[in-house]
C-alpha cells in the first residue's frame, strides 16, 4: 500500500489530476481578457491604462517562470506546488474585494506569479512518468492545461453575465482551495539531488539554453507558435465583432469551439512515445501555417465554419508541437528539468507576449488580412528553422 506522499511513477488517477490542477491554475491568467470592459470602469481606470488588468497577470506569470520554476530542482517539489496553489488563492480573494486599482492590479501581479505552480507539475509529471510513457503523460496533462486557457474567457463571460465580474475570481479562489486539499492529499515527495544554492539555479538555467542547441531551438519553435497563437485569438474577438456581428455570447461559442484543438496533445505525447518527433514537429508548423493562410481567406469569404476549423487546427497544431518539444528537452537532463522548463517556458511567454502586441498593430494597419499574413510568416520562418535541423538528423528521434 502506497502512502499518499511516497514517490511512486505516475498512474491516470494522478495524471488526470496534474491535467485538472494545469488548468485551473493556468486559466487564472485569462479571466480578466474578456472582461476589461467592466472591471475598468468599475476600478476608475482610464481607457488608456485598461489593458494593465490584464498585463499585470501576465507580468506576474512571467516573473514566476523565472524566479520559481526553476526552483524545482532545488526545493521539494510537493511543497513548492501547494505554496503557489495556496498564493494563488490569496490573490485572487484579493481580486474579488478589491475595489481600487492599486490593489486590485496587485492581486492580479501575485495571482499571476503564483499560478506559475502548473509550470512546477509538468515538469514533476515527467519525472514521475517512465521513459516509454513520458509523452502520453506529458501530453494528457497538457490537454488539461489547454483546455483551462480555451474555457477561461468564455467562463469568465458567461459567469458575469450572471453575478458580475468578480464571481468568475471568487469561484476560482474557491477552486484553488479544493484543488489545493486534493493536491496535498495526492501528490507525492520529490526531494531533487542537493549541492546548488538558488543564484546557481538560476545562472544554470541561461547555461543550459545557451549550450544546448536542442533547448534553443525547440524553445524557438514554440515561440514563435506560440507569438502567431496569441496573435490570431487577440484579434480575433474584433474581427469577430466587426465582420460577422458576433456579440459576446457568440465570440465566447467560438472560443469554446476552439477548445477542440486540445485533443491534439494526448495524439503527441503517443506519437513522441513511438518516435515520430521530427515527423511531428514538421506536420504541426506546417499545418499552422496552413491554417492561418485559410482562417485569412474564409474570414474574407465570410465563411464562419471555416475559420472555426482553422482556430481548431491551430490550436491543435500549437499543442502537439508543445508535447513534442518538451517530450525533447524533459530527455535532456533529467536532473535538471525544473531548470529547462523555466528557460523554455521564459522564451515561449516572450514569443506570446511579442504576439499579442503584434496582433494590435497589425489589425490596425491592416486588418485581418495583415494579422494572419503576419503570423503565417512567423510559423513558416519556424519550419523553415526546423528544416535546417532535420537535415542533420535521421528521421526518427
Amino acid at each position: 500500500m502506497h502512502s499518499p506522499h511516497e514517490t511512486r511513477p505516475i498512474d491516470g488517477r494522478l495524471t488526470f489530476v496534474f491535467a485538472v490542477a494545469c488548468g485551473l491554475m493556468v486559466a487564472n491568467l485569462y479571466y480578466a481578457q474578456g472582461l476589461v470592459g467592466e472591471i475598468a470602469p468599475a476600478l476608475h481606470l482610464a481607457p488608456s491604462i485598461a489593458g494593465l488588468v490584464v498585463t499585470l497577470t501576465q507580468i506576474g506569470y512571467g516573473a514566476g517562470l523565472m524566479l520559481i520554476v526553476s526552483l524545482a530542482d532545488l526545493v521539494e517539489n510537493r511543497r513548492l506546488i501547494l505554496t503557489m496553489v495556496a498564493g494563488a488563492a490569496l490573490g485572487l480573494v484579493g481580486i474579488f474585494f478589491s475595489h481600487d486599482a492599486v490593489s486590485f492590479l496587485a492581486f492580479s501581479f501575485v495571482t499571476g506569479f503564483c499560478s506559475v505552480g502548473a509550470q512546477v507539475m509538468v515538469p514533476l509529471a515527467a519525472h514521475l512518468a517512465p521513459d516509454a510513457k513520458r509523452g502520453q503523460v506529458v501530453g494528457n496533462i497538457m490537454a488539461g492545461l489547454i483546455t483551462g486557457i480555451m474555457l477561461a474567457r468564455p467562463a469568465a463571460s458567461g459567469l458575469a453575465a450572471l453575478a458580475g465580474w468578480r464571481a468568475i475570481f471568487g469561484v476560482s479562489a474557491a477552486l484553488m482551495v479544493v484543488l489545493g486539499t486534493a493536491l496535498a492529499r495526492m501528490l507525492p515527495v520529490r526531494r531533487p539531488a542537493p549541492g546548488m544554492h538558488y543564484g546557481a539555479i538560476l545562472a544554470s538555467s541561461i547555461s543550459l539554453l545557451v549550450r544546448t542547441p536542442a533547448i534553443r531551438r525547440r524553445a524557438t519553435y514554440q515561440a514563435l507558435l506560440f507569438a502567431s497563437f496569441n496573435l490570431f485569438w487577440t484579434a480575433i474577438p474584433l474581427f469577430l465583432g466587426q465582420h460577422f456581428g458576433l456579440g459576446q455570447v457568440g465570440i465566447a461559442l467560438f472560443a469554446l469551439a476552439g477548445a477542440g484543438g486540445a485533443l491534439a496533445a494526448p495524439i503527441a505525447g503517443r506519437l513522441g512515445d513511438r518516435g515520430y518527433i521530427r515527423a511531428g514537429t514538421a506536420g504541426a508548423l506546417a499545418c499552422a501555417t496552413l491554417a492561418l493562410l485559410l482562417a485569412g481567406w474564409s474570414g474574407a469569404a465570410h465563411l464562419l465554419f471555416v475559420l472555426v476549423a482553422m482556430a481548431v487546427l491551430l490550436d491543435g497544431a500549437t499543442q502537439f508541437n508543445q508535447v513534442l518539444s518538451q517530450r525533447v528537452i524533459y530527455a535532456i537532463a533529467p536532473e535538471a528539468r525544473g531548470r529547462i522548463n523555466a528557460i523554455y517556458m521564459t522564451c515561449i511567454f516572450i514569443g506570446g507576449a511579442a504576439g499579442s502586441t503584434l496582433a494590435s498593430w497589425t489589425y490596425a494597419r491592416g486588418g485581418w488580412t495583415m494579422t494572419v499574413l503576419a503570423g503565417a510568416a512567423m510559423v513558416a520562418a519556424a519550419l523553415l528553422l526546423f528544416v535546417t535541423e532535420a537535415r542533420k538528423a535521421p528521421a526518427r528521434a
